[in-house]
């Protein structure tokens, strides 16, 4: 009986130390995948702040040579009504 009963004490200790374990890895777990999805949002984020940036450019640089265009037919129309 004693045996019995001693046996089932060292099973239900082995149980807990390996529910604690498990318990442990799993957070650790956890923990590396917030990491790595922090990191990838936060690269993502980069990447579309610096897509954004270069989208602003081009389009100032698009607005800038429409301007200049547009400057020139009307120089041209103007000369074309002097004559």
């Amino acid at each position: 009986m004693k045996k019995t009963i001693l046996s089932l004490a060292v099973i239900a200790a082995l149980m807990t130390s390996c529910k604690d374990k498990t318990q442990e890895e799993a957070g650790e777990a956890m923990d590396a995948a917030t990491t790595e999805m922090t990191e990838a949002v936060d690269s993502a984020a980069a990447e579309v702040d610096s897509a954004a940036a270069n989208a602003v450019d081009a389009a100032k640089d698009a607005t800038a040579a429409g301007a200049a265009k547009v400057e020139e037919v009307a120089k041209e129309v103007k000369e074309e009504a002097k004559h």
